[in-house]
């Protein structure tokens, strides 16, 4: 069976960014990857790429796409039955596309990939809801034969496109919406019933804390995870280190020992509801191996964890702009500078830039106190300063760019 998606184009949200990382190694020899989160869009991208494609006269006969999370293709988990249906599909004479989408399903699946890349007539997609997917046998075998982009949930500026509502909003209004039921695509279709949207995130919160994370690092006490989960998302923008985290779970009568902890933590990274940021030694240009920052894929997912008590703007600023650093630059880290703290470093192919995020400077003392780690980096390299100021949101403080938070969201610039 050749299935392309049935749903609407027009309820669609277009992901451009992601469309052209597809676009631009289309029929390249290279294996295309898309990890993500789960329900961050890698399915609806699929569609929106197929769709192109049938504009592009390309026949629905070329392509041969399966979702693993649907029952219909169950037996095709069976990694020998997967590369014998898609041989036996596709067309001999003309190039297929072959999207196979939460491959991480199937079990050994990198034998069969590594199979189909063998014929030059097939052109792979795939997408997988975790971290390790494309780890270990996957990677080694197809070393230098795939290229991978990290999909994350809706930009703000993505949200607002998106949003048949933000029209009749102001820019702080959407953001205070993108703030409260997150960044989740399927979310703009309860048209802002929050308590339609916490059931929805309730479900993923669940199915990640459960399968993805639980299931597979073999963990039996989920409220110790969940604690430790809740804990990270309450220190969103602080330094952290395992042995805070364990003293956190002693005082509240949960003693935890350090290598428990750490498979705690790997497990939520690698199920992308989590990451983190290390810091990173700018004046030694090195990564430090104490201490980072950790900020959750979705704001909505942090204020399941959270309740009312995640809704702190300044933390859930800088959690905002440090997913928008990641779209953005290849690496973000948490600058060191001495004795001060950068909030970011985004390292590009330009060589780094720096950022710091406040929710106002206003306050000579406040602005003072944003403005002085980056006052200490000597190099030339550009340095913001990120702010919801209304009043006075655009300066230059000798080379130091203040710009408003919510107008650097919405623009597309690598600056």
């Amino acid at each position: 069976m050749k299935i392309i998606s049935g749903v609407k184009l027009m309820e669609l949200i277009s992901r451009p960014d992601y469309l052209n990382f597809l676009q631009q190694f289309r029929e390249k020899r290279l294996i295309k990857v898309i990890s993500g989160v789960r329900r961050c869009g890698k399915s609806t991208l699929f569609t929106l790429f197929q769709r192109q494609l049938l504009k592009e006269n390309v026949s629905p006969e070329q392509m041969i796409s399966i979702n693993f999370e649907d029952l219909r293709f169950s037996a095709l988990t069976d990694y020998r039955k997967l590369h014998e249906y898609v041989l036996s599909h596709a067309l001999p004479d003309r190039m297929n596309y072959i999207f196979l989408d939460e491959i991480q399903q199937v079990p050994q699946f990198e034998r069969a990939v590594d199979s189909l890349f063998l014929h030059s007539n097939l052109d792979i997609y795939m997408t997988g809801s975790n971290a390790w997917f494309m780890s270990g046998e996957l990677a080694t075998l197809l070393a230098g034969r795939y290229v991978e982009i990290s999909m994350l949930p809706l930009s703000f500026r993505e949200f607002c496109t998106g949003d048949a509502n933000a029209s009749k909003r102001s820019v702080m209004a959407n953001f205070n919406a993108y703030l409260q039921q997150g960044s989740f695509p399927y979310t703009l279709r309860f048209d802002g019933r929050q308590e339609d949207v916490d059931v929805y995130l309730d479900g993923i919160y669940s199915t990640i804390m459960l399968k993805d994370v639980a299931a597979r690092h073999r963990i039996t006490d989920v409220m110790r995870l969940e604690s430790v989960f809740r804990f990270l998302m309450d220190n969103v923008g602080s330094l952290i280190s395992i042995k805070k985290i364990a003293d956190s779970l002693t005082s509240m009568g949960r003693k935890t020992d350090s290598k428990t902890l750490e498979k705690y933590v790997k497990g939520l990274k690698d199920s992308l509801i989590l990451y983190e940021a290390p810091r990173y030694n700018i004046r030694g240009k090195q990564l430090l191996s104490t201490l980072s920052k950790y900020y959750a894929v979705d704001l909505g997912m942090r204020n399941r964890a959270l309740g009312r008590r995640g809704e702190d703007l300044g933390h859930q600023l800088e959690n905002v702009i440090y997913l928008e650093l990641l779209r953005r630059y290849k690496t973000v880290y948490v600058g060191k500078m001495d004795q001060t703290e950068v909030d970011f470093v985004a390292l590009g192919n330009e060589g780094p830039q720096y950022y710091q995020v406040a929710l106002s400077t206003l306050d000579p003392m406040v602005l003072e106190r944003e403005l002085k780690p980056l006052q200490q980096i000597q190099d030339q390299y550009p340095k913001f300063l990120l702010t919801l100021d209304e009043l006075e949101s655009e300066a230059s403080y000798n080379g130091i760019r203040k710009m408003n938070a919510l107008k650097w969201l919405l623009s597309d610039e690598i600056h």
